[in-house]
């Protein structure tokens, strides 16, 4: 690991921090604690949208080759910027999208002024509620489920998960509304990516929650990456077995990973996996991107390989893997799901 470079930032009480695979000491997001709280109101929404659908339709008159220039000057310096570069054609990975979920006034001395811009806008705000809406339906699922059986097992399995932070939120909100349904019981959180990392930055993101005195303290948790390609669903395989293995409560997620880019024959392979792994009560929460004008004015300038398919066409996709939806959350540009098993 290169050396620590310490943000020069006010830490916040009961905020912990955690190091990057580059050195750079980051806050581990908590959506329980006030500094992550995303919330946006309605006249909110409706006036971030406004300004975004202006903003990009202008853009969007502009010529590519301008369109370019502006945004290597604007964003010049910018560790965000770099990582939007990179997601050129391609997906954000892992680290970029975790500094997205911190918001603007996380930020550390690392950070420089359009990074906070960025932060501000209606994506990176849709970014924040969709970690909260990811952990709020893992635990929503869960909770009844753990309730029946103090002492078993607990495995989440994160596809595409970078750092679990949606796993490790999870667990933050069951430990503060259903303390007692994790105290007994052994947890393991795998991350299946192909980005070593995310799932690095997560693994001490859990140290730090496990700290005397933190949030997850005390709790037996560990935490697994699995080189993984949704693409070959092999890897799926010895996850899923030893699941079996110790009898364990399967919690699946996917935020912003296969459901939002994966290939129609991706999602299914994995559907198709997941129900034939042979384990009780197994349940999918993912993140869809939305088909709608928000989205189709955003795809005028942006190359992000998002698949965007709406919930109708999601659920009949999932049908045909032997699944669907119990619930769904809508955002402005993501609904986020929870899937189970058609009986």
């Amino acid at each position: 690991m290169a050396e620590i470079r310490r943000a020069e930032q006010h830490k916040k009480p009961g905020v912990y921090y955690a190091v990057t695979d580059d050195g750079l000491e980051l806050p581990v997001v908590d959506i329980t604690h006030p500094a992550f709280e995303a919330a946006l109101s309605e006249e909110r929404q409706q006036a971030l949208t406004s300004h975004f659908l202006d903003e990009q339709r202008r853009f969007a008159q502009l010529p590519s080759w301008v369109r370019r220039v502006m945004l290597r000057f604007f964003m010049r310096g910018s560790r965000i910027g770099r990582g939007l570069r990179r997601a050129d054609g391609h997906f954000l990975d892992g680290m970029t999208t975790y500094l997205f979920k911190l918001g603007p006034k996380n930020l550390g001395s690392y950070a420089v002024p359009v990074d906070r811009r960025i932060l501000m806008s209606l994506p990176a705000v849709s970014v924040r509620l969709r970690l909260t809406d990811m952990a709020r339906l893992l635990a929503d699922g869960l909770a009844p489920r753990l309730a029946r059986d103090a002492s078993r097992p607990l495995h989440f399995i994160n596809i595409a998960g970078g750092p679990a932070i949606d796993s490790l939120n999870t667990l933050l909100v069951l430990r503060r509304e259903h303390a007692d349904s994790l105290a007994q019981r052994h947890i393991r959180v795998q991350v299946l990516d192909g980005d070593r990392h995310g799932p690095a930055f997560g693994a001490r993101a859990l140290q730090a929650l496990q700290a005397p005195g933190a949030p997850l303290a005390g709790l037996d948790i560990t935490f697994e990456h699995h080189r993984y390609d949704w693409r070959d669903v092999a890897a799926l395989a010895p996850v899923l077995d030893a699941a079996r293995r110790e009898g364990a409560q399967l919690a699946v997620s996917s935020e912003g990973g296969l459901f939002e880019y994966g290939s129609d024959d991706d999602i299914l392979a994995n559907l198709h996996a997941l129900r034939r792994g042979d384990v009780d009560d197994v349940f999918v929460v993912g993140s869809v991107t939305r088909d709608d004008e928000l989205i189709q004015t955003l795809k005028l300038t942006s190359t992000a390989a998002t698949k965007p398919r709406g919930l109708t066409v999601f659920a009949a996709l999932v049908a045909r893997a032997g699944w669907h939806i119990t619930r769904s959350v809508a955002r402005p540009l993501s609904d986020q799901v929870l899937l189970e098993p058609t009986k």
